[in-house]
C-alpha cells in the first residue's frame, strides 16, 4: 500500500482525495490544507464544509496543516495549488520530498509574473521532469466527488512513470489515459478556463446556442495555435485535455469561469464578482498570462485578447462580441 499526498484542500483536492479512496489500488491518504481553522473542522467532521460540502472523507484520510507531516514518506504527492501561489509553496515543500516521489500537478493556469506553466514551476522548485506528471481533463470537482464517471489525461514526458501513476490513480469510474504531450495537456487546460469566461458572456447576454458553438470551436483554435506555438502537439488538443476540457468548462453550469462571465454580462464589477466567491476562478488570471505570452510568441488570440479587455481595461460586453464579429474576414 502506498503513502500519497494530495496538497491544496479546496474543491479539487477534496475530490480527488475522494477519488484516490476508490482507487482500484489502495492508498494511505493524507490531505494537506492551509486555513488552519478549516482543517481542525474536516478532521472534526470528515467533510469540507467551505469548498466541497455535502461529501465525507473517509476516517482513514489524515488532515493536517503541516507540509512536512503530509508529504513525510509519501510516494506520490499530488499538487493541487492555484497557480499564483504555486511557487511559494513549493519552496517549502520539495525539501520533504524523498528522491523518488512522483509528482502529479492537477493545477490549471499559468503563473503571471513568469508565464511558466506549472509543471515549469514545479520542476523549477527542484522536481526532476522525470518524476513529474499533470493531471487534466474534463472534471468538475462535484461529480469525481460523488463518483460518477470522468475520463481525464496523465501527462507525463517519462513514459514509465505515466503508466506506474495510471495503474496506482485509476478507479471504476475515474478513468486515466496516458500522454507524453505536457505541454499541450496544461495549455488546454490553462486557456480553456479564458474561453469559459467569454462563453459565460455570450450566454449572459443570450446570443444563443449558435453564438456559443462558434466560440467553444474558435476558442479551440486559439489554443491550439498556442499550444502548439509552446511545443505542444495538435492531436491533444483534439481530446479529452483539450476540446473535452473546453465543452464541459463552457457549457456547464458548475463552471466558475463561465459563471465569472455571466456575471460580467450583467454588468457587475470583476471585484465584485471575485470577492463573492469562495473558489478561485483561474481564467482571471491566466487571461492576462496568455495575452502576454500569445504576444512573446507572435500567436493572435482574438478571443483571449478582448476577454483581457473587458476584464482588465473597461471593454463592455456587447462591444467585446462586437469586435470579435466584425473582425476581418478570413478562411477558416
Amino acid at each position: 500500500m502506498r503513502t500519497s499526498a494530495v496538497t491544496g484542500g479546496g474543491s479539487w483536492g477534496t475530490a480527488l482525495v475522494l477519488a484516490l479512496a476508490r482507487s482500484h489500488r489502495p492508498h494511505r491518504l493524507r490531505l494537506w490544507m492551509r486555513e488552519t481553522d478549516l482543517a481542525a473542522r474536516v478532521h472534526e467532521s470528515r467533510e469540507n464544509d467551505v469548498f466541497l460540502p455535502g461529501f465525507r472523507l473517509p476516517l482513514e484520510v489524515d488532515v493536517t496543516t503541516e507540509l512536512g507531516e503530509a508529504t513525510a514518506g509519501a510516494e506520490i504527492v499530488v499538487s493541487v495549488i492555484p497557480a499564483q501561489y504555486l511557487r511559494s509553496v513549493w519552496k517549502e515543500l520539495v525539501p520533504h520530498l524523498g528522491r523518488e516521489t512522483l509528482v502529479v500537478s492537477a493545477t490549471k493556469g499559468l503563473e503571471i509574473e513568469s508565464l511558466a506553466r506549472p509543471s515549469e514551476v514545479i520542476e523549477q522548485a527542484g522536481i526532476p521532469a522525470r518524476r513529474l506528471a499533470v493531471l487534466s481533463g474534463p472534471s468538475f470537482a462535484r461529480e469525481v466527488a460523488a463518483g460518477l464517471p470522468a475520463a481525464l489525461v496523465l501527462a507525463s514526458p517519462n513514459e514509465e512513470v505515466a503508466r506506474e501513476l495510471q495503474e496506482e490513480l485509476a478507479g471504476p469510474a475515474f478513468r486515466l489515459y496516458t500522454n507524453t504531450d505536457l505541454v499541450g495537456v496544461e495549455i488546454g487546460g490553462a486557456v480553456k478556463n479564458v474561453i469559459a469566461i467569454a462563453a459565460g458572456v455570450s450566454d449572459g447576454l443570450e446570443l444563443g446556442h449558435n453564438a456559443r458553438a462558434a466560440l467553444i470551436t474558435r476558442g479551440l483554435a486559439e489554443i491550439t495555435r498556442l499550444a502548439m506555438a509552446c511545443g505542444g502537439r495538435r492531436e491533444t488538443l483534439a481530446g479529452l485535455a483539450g476540446l473535452g476540457d473546453l465543452v464541459l468548462t463552457c457549457t456547464g453550469g458548475l463552471s466558475r469561469n463561465r459563471t465569472v462571465g455571466l456575471e460580467l454580462a450583467k454588468g457587475r464589477r470583476l471585484e465584485d464578482i471575485i470577492g463573492s466567491m469562495q473558489m478561485v476562478a483561474e481564467g482571471v488570471d491566466t487571461t492576462r498570462a496568455t495575452r502576454t505570452l500569445g504576444g512573446r510568441l507572435g500567436v493572435e488570440l482574438p478571443v483571449t485578447e478582448q476577454m483581457n479587455r473587458l476584464l482588465f481595461e473597461g471593454q463592455e460586453p456587447r462591444a467585446a462580441v462586437r469586435e470579435l464579429m466584425e473582425r476581418a474576414l478570413r478562411e477558416e
